[in-house]
């Protein structure tokens, strides 16, 4: 358990590290004992002084829900970060890389909430109760941990590894099976050393396909870690508001992105979402 005074420490750091984009050395290495209580008080500080900014929070994000992803980040449990009004990406606008650390992008099916979610005791049944709509999700992460060693108490106070989301129309989750959904990510865009990238579809388009995955691949039911992330939050006194996007996990591994390419997730019953990098 760290002390107070490292908490806040640590915090800055992060901050810091993310407005120079320069990642710093993983916490776990720098405060022998940080667990992940510390973590979350770690994360709920960097909040706390965006939103004494001016930022506003739009929603939350579940991390390392998949099997996939926990193996990669070398895990084995979820977390979950917040999501920012300056996080929102469009399709239709270029994504500088250079904004970020150590960009990746992650394929999710989101949650558009129409009313609060209960936090304790909150079930699979609630979460569609209460969803208005789902919607085709690219999330962008990043971290502020220098070559994304992180560990799982590095990544909460990470706020999750956050950094973006992009998000397509939707449709009422009771109209689909959510464990059901398949997904494919592919990456356009022309040759190395052409001038320009191109469009799906454009001549230069090399359109192939990085990642597949399903809804179930987000322990279970995406709507299951919705569920979670409701009574997690709840323990910090954090509530789970209507409007506000969620982002359950991704149904596919991270893929790093790379200047000059589109990338678009295509979902059976919920349509295409894509980013562009610049």
């Amino acid at each position: 358990m760290l002390s107070d005074r490292h908490r806040r420490e640590a915090a800055e750091t992060l901050y810091a590290a993310e407005r120079r984009r320069a990642p710093v050395r993983p916490l776990t290495e720098r405060y022998e004992g940080i667990d992940a209580r510390d973590a979350y008080e770690i994360q709920l500080l960097g909040i706390r002084r965006r939103r004494a900014e001016g930022a506003v929070v739009t929603g939350h994000k579940v991390g390392l829900s998949s099997p996939v992803m926990q193996a990669m980040m070398g895990v084995d449990e979820p977390d979950y970060g917040h999501l920012l009004d300056g996080m929102e990406l469009r399709e239709d606008t270029p994504v500088p890389v250079a904004a970020y650390c150590a960009p990746r992008i992650e394929v999710e099916i989101g949650f558009v909430l129409g009313a609060d979610l209960p936090g304790e005791g909150c079930t699979e049944a609630d979460v569609l109760a209460a969803t208005e709509r789902v919607v085709p999700a690219l999330e962008l992460i990043d971290s502020r941990i220098a070559d994304w060693r992180i560990s799982l108490a590095d990544t909460i106070a990470d706020n999750a590894s956050s950094a973006g989301y992009v998000v397509g129309e939707g449709r009422d989750p009771r109209e689909l099976d959510l464990k059901a959904v398949e997904v494919s990510l592919h990456e356009h865009g022309r040759a190395p050393g052409a001038t320009a990238p191109g469009a799906p579809g454009d001549p230069g388009d090399r359109g192939r396909i990085l990642a597949t995955g399903r809804g179930d691949a987000v322990l279970g039911d995406p709507a299951t870690a919705v569920a979670w992330l409701a009574r997690t939050i709840a323990r910090f006194g954090v509530p789970l508001r209507k409007g506000h996007l969620v982002l359950p996990g991704s149904c596919t591994r991270a893929v790093d992105v790379a200047a000059g390419r589109t990338y678009t997730a295509d979902f059976t019953g919920l349509g295409p979402v894509s980013l562009t990098f610049s």
